[in-house]
């Protein structure tokens, strides 16, 4: 593998693996601290939110369990055609417990109110979002998010299990594309 794929883009955002890794362990401690002895189930959204999902149980000292569900409104473009498609549902029943959804990225509001909508159907106690990254001045709709790590700017962003194309998800930082720019 060449060293170019381990340098970070040239694009304005920029988060290096310490800031990642500090921010993590922060949003664990904050979940732990505000569930408290309740049973606590986490929902990773698939593919992009998966290595924050690893990063993030392991930063909850308490017992969790999780389960997995994806959803496509991308495919393999950088631009969200607005229309989410489930993709692989839920392997366990979320009837009275309190869900924790990680979601990887926070842009149109879109992909975000489907998934609510959809697993507050399902007869959970309670549903609170956790999201690595957010772009409030993409928002189509407001939707919550209860634990974030970074808010960040109007940018295309990939690594740390966000992808171009299904490629980049295994670089250890979050980089970004200048406008305009399709791959690094």
């Amino acid at each position: 593998m060449s060293e170019r794929f381990f340098t970070p883009g040239p694009g304005p955002v920029q988060l290096d693996r310490e800031m990642i890794a500090g921010r993590v362990a922060d949003i664990g401690r904050e979940i732990a601290r505000d569930y408290g002895d309740d049973p606590l189930h986490l929902i990773c959204v698939l593919n992009g939110a998966f290595v924050f999902m690893a990063d993030l149980v392991r930063a909850i000292d308490r017992p969790v369990t999780m389960d997995f569900l994806s959803v496509s409104s991308y495919g393999s473009r950088t631009e969200s055609s607005g229309e989410v498609r489930l993709v692989k549902d839920l392997d366990q029943s979320l009837k009275g417990k309190h869900v924790l959804l990680v979601e990887d990225i926070v842009d149109t509001g879109l992909t975000m109110q489907y998934l609510l909508g959809y697993l507050e159907g399902r007869g959970p106690t309670s549903v609170r979002v956790v999201a690595l990254l957010s772009k409030p001045t993409r928002r189509l709709v407001e939707v919550p998010v209860h634990y974030l790590g970074f808010e960040i700017e109007d940018a295309y962003v990939y690594g740390y299990g966000l992808d171009i194309a299904h490629r980049y998800r295994n670089m250890p930082f979050v980089t970004s594309l200048l406008s305009g720019e399709t791959e690094p």
